[in-house]
């Protein structure tokens, strides 16, 4: 899979530049030719662009790793991939097909889980006073993440793997896997409320569920950073794992979760059905928050654009 070695990319001059990538290693190539063994998983999961894809046996568990062309953030290209991924999931696993027990999410971004939702776009799209643009992007967010939260319908535990900064829409996104793996200099955080904004894809109805009113409204307002172990203590964090021990720790999470996986997956199911949250709901909110980016000014536009700026540093740096 070439997707994985190091990618061009052009900086502002238009000269070419390099995004580093994580490389495959002996066991993930062996991963590669299992993936191909199994006929019922279409072979596009396989070739997204922006997320490299492999299937473990030994386990029955989907690793998926983002891996951005260039930030990382959910750019629609990127939002392209997960729902090809997650309709390429539910045609090839489950019952008379190949079984899945446990989906994995982390990230090739040295340092970066996710920086959340597209910026760059955002700007543009309020300047241009384009309100179904921001619903579009908004409700496309929603309908990934409620699949997620779901299970795409199979028998499986979904499992957020974090080795860095995990921000905004990348937060917002964690809190749909059933579990969060995180090593210990990983990061989280909403920024959104510092350009006169508030997360719109999923932590209000996620949060007050999860944590309750009150807490949701203290992290989503804010502007704080949080580490991984502020947010085991909240619940948030299910593992912790030392720094550079992110993959290790996830795969004994997961050894640990074999023999206890159907009531597992059930007390999850149960408890989603404790939360009564609609897909109508996220919309509803997602709707709200494109109302509130219109009426962002030229200085928070500049705000974000500085957050933006930040962002792209850190990512190159790294």
């Amino acid at each position: 899979m070439d997707r994985v070695s190091s990618r061009s990319d052009h900086d502002e001059d238009g000269s070419a530049s390099k995004t580093p990538t994580i490389q495959l290693d002996t066991r993930e190539e062996a991963l590669v030719e299992q993936s191909r063994l199994h006929s019922s998983i279409p072979e596009g999961l396989f070739q997204l662009q922006e997320l490299d894809v492999f299937y473990d046996d030994d386990t029955q568990t989907l690793w998926t790793y983002m891996n951005p062309a260039g930030r990382p953030s959910f750019t629609p290209p990127m939002l392209g991939d997960f729902e090809n991924w997650q309709t390429y999931i539910e045609q090839g696993f489950g019952p008379e097909k190949t079984p899945l027990r446990f989906l994995v999410l982390g990230s090739r971004a040295p340092g970066v889980f996710c920086f959340g939702g597209d910026l760059d776009l955002f700007q543009r799209l309020i300047r241009e006073r384009d309100r179904d643009a921001l619903v579009r992007y908004g409700h496309r967010c929603c309908k990934i993440l409620y699949r997620n939260m779901a299970s795409l319908d199979l028998p499986m535990l979904t499992v957020g793997l974090v080795e860095g900064a995990a921000l905004g829409g990348g937060f917002e996104a964690l809190l749909s896997f059933d579990y969060i793996v995180a090593e210990r200099g990983a990061t989280f955080g909403l920024p959104e409320i510092m350009f006169g904004l508030f997360p719109g894809m999923g932590a209000h109805a996620l949060l007050s569920r999860k944590l309750g009113g009150a807490m949701a409204d203290r992290l989503i307002v804010s502007n704080e950073t949080y580490t991984a172990e502020q947010m085991y203590d909240m619940g948030l964090v299910h593992r912790l794992a030392e720094n550079g021990q992110g993959l290790a720790t996830c795969r004994d999470f997961i050894k640990k979760s074999e023999r206890r996986h159907a009531g597992l997956v059930n007390s999850r199911r149960a408890m989603k059905v404790a939360w009564d949250l609609e897909l109508a709901e996220l919309n509803r909110i997602t709707e709200l928050w494109a109302d509130s980016a219109l009426q962002l000014r030229e200085q928070d536009l500049k705000v974000m654009g500085r957050l933006v700026a930040a962002q792209a540093r850190l990512a190159k740096a790294a």
